[in-house]
């Protein structure tokens, strides 16, 4: 098997370079309800498959455990093997909303130590024109891997004082201007927010390392060593632990369970304003 050795983020000349060895992954998924089968049917990037969220990224979501749980590691690999990507290929991954949502897909794979990076841009970034056929991959050999308890944190450890939880959600749901989908509105208590789509320049690329460096040094964040990334339900949270990567600043971990989980427990406080960063 290949360890994650590529950069998190790949742009489109790096694309057109490799590939040949390239399994391109459409992320496409909304949390309005639409359909990104839909919207991959619609038109992809030539050669991509298209990998459901809800189906093979996701498990069965509940209060208990948040709107979008890790699967069995079992039923992530039949997912890959079902749409084709093996232990040795290399996914470029990529959506229609600069990232946010295909990386949960590369975090998942670069967690269990497969090559894997974010398309910067996304959709569009690619100049071409798109297809509608749904191409047809060779059976694949891809093995099941348990996710590594060191990448991951449990509700708890939010409130422990060494952690440093870091909320990936837009700044009106974190301070508690407004939560139209989750129970609660506010965060954990002492988190800090870094909205992940803040990562992004206006054109929904990826800003420069020395920028990214800078939103997070604004919140208090010089290294991801004691960070506990968290958004909604696990998902653009993944983002903020790519986007650290990238910097140099190293691995945090994921709480998967996200505020859709946390604000379902209601023995565990919530603040609401901005952070004390």
């Amino acid at each position: 098997m290949k360890s994650a050795a590529i950069e998190p983020f790949v742009d489109v000349e790096w694309l057109s370079q490799n590939g040949r060895r390239v399994v391109l992954a459409d992320v496409r998924w909304y949390l309005d309800g639409r359909s990104g089968r839909a919207a991959y049917d619609g038109g992809h990037i030539p050669s991509a498959v298209f990998v459901d969220l809800d189906r093979w990224l996701s498990a069965e979501g509940s209060p208990l455990k948040g709107r979008n749980p890790l699967p069995p590691p079992e039923d992530f690999a039949l997912g890959m093997r079902e749409v084709g990507i093996s232990d040795d290929d290399i996914v470029v991954a990529y959506d229609d909303a600069g990232g946010v949502i295909a990386a949960r897909l590369v975090w998942m794979l670069r967690a269990t130590g497969h090559s894997s990076a974010i398309l910067d841009g996304g959709l569009a970034s690619y100049e071409g024109p798109l297809e509608t056929e749904h191409p047809s991959r060779p059976g694949s050999d891809f093995t099941a891997q348990p996710w590594p308890r060191n990448r991951l944190a449990e509700i708890h450890e939010l409130s422990i004082e060494s952690n440093l939880a870091v909320d990936a959600r837009n700044r009106d749901r974190f301070e508690g201007r407004q939560d139209p989908i989750d129970p609660r509105p506010g965060h954990v208590p002492g988190a800090r927010n870094v909205p992940c789509r803040e990562n992004l320049d206006p054109a929904g690329k990826l800003r420069s390392k020395a920028e990214l460096l800078g939103i997070f040094a604004t919140a208090g964040i010089t290294s991801a060593e004691n960070v506990i990334s968290y958004c909604g339900s696990g998902v653009t949270a993944c983002h903020n632990l790519l986007a650290l990567e990238h910097a140099g600043l190293g691995h945090g971990r994921l709480f998967t369970g996200g505020w859709s989980q946390y604000g379902h427990a209601l023995e565990y406080p919530v603040e609401l304003g901005t952070s004390g960063a």
